[in-house]
């Protein structure tokens, strides 16, 4: 099958019969852009569908792309989704695009959740309180990072301690800790989260190197920075691909 045909299939897959309003204003455009996505990203690497959704989901909601997202949305669920699923991949977002721009895309979902009749809020994935997220969010630094987070920690000047504390107890005590989804993925959609934000190469390349930590291996985030692609454009690809070679080099 070529890409034209592959692409038909799968924004049909991803869709229905819905027809852009580029394809009427913009038909070479819109060609371009189909024939490109959904008739050769989306078949580069061994990602399926639901990861390949779960990534575009987050660069969208990082790139504040609200029109899109929403659409989006509903190519998760036709892709087999689950609402708790695509609603943790929003949530992972917070920590690193902030508060506004994640209610952002919450309140999309939330119109696409209502216009399915899905019930809101949906069920709680909460797994730690007041009195356990430093600790278990620390644990789950760890687990990703190795001791070097505690030496982080340790070597903090007094006056940006909070901050340190912060990201234990706030990123990865409430949120990595959170049912829905294993650390994997969490991991993998932070990596396209900070590869997406541009000019954050620091955190991708310990993204990169926790990926490779948890199990995702070199291929596995490559797949994943080449599907990121065609909605953050080349620069910030190559800059994330640079990170990945950078940590784990070609043989």
């Amino acid at each position: 099958m070529n890409r034209i045909d592959k692409s038909i299939e799968k924004y049909k897959q991803l869709f229905g019969d819905s027809v852009p309003a580029t394809h009427v204003t913009d038909p070479d455009f819109q060609d371009i852009l189909s024939h490109f996505i959904f008739g050769e990203v989306f078949y580069q690497g061994d990602l399926d569908d639901k990861q390949r959704e779960l990534i575009t989901l987050v660069v969208l909601a990082t790139n504040q792309t609200l029109p899109q997202f929403k659409a989006h949305v509903s190519a998760a669920l036709n892709v087999g989704l689950t609402p708790v699923e695509i609603k943790e991949a929003v949530y992972q977002c917070a920590p690193y695009i902030g508060f506004p721009k994640t209610l952002n895309v919450i309140n999309e979902v939330n119109e696409v959740f209502k216009a399915k009749n899905i019930t809101l809020p949906l069920e709680s994935q909460k797994t730690v309180d007041e009195h356990n997220r430093l600790q278990k969010g620390l644990a789950t630094q760890v687990e990703i990072f190795g001791d070097v987070i505690k030496k982080m920690q340790e070597n903090a000047p007094t006056n940006q301690k909070h901050i340190q504390e912060y990201l234990s107890a706030f990123c990865f005590g409430d949120f990595y800790t959170r049912s829905g989804f294993d650390l994997k993925t969490r991991e993998l959609l932070t990596l396209c989260i900070v590869s997406a934000l541009g000019g954050a190469e620091g955190q991708v390349k310990a993204h990169v190197q926790g990926n490779l930590n948890v199990g995702n291996d070199k291929e596995r985030l490559i797949d994943a920075i080449t599907h990121c692609l065609p909605y953050m454009g080349f620069p910030r690809t190559l800059n994330a691909l640079a990170c990945i070679n950078e940590i784990n080099p070609e043989n």
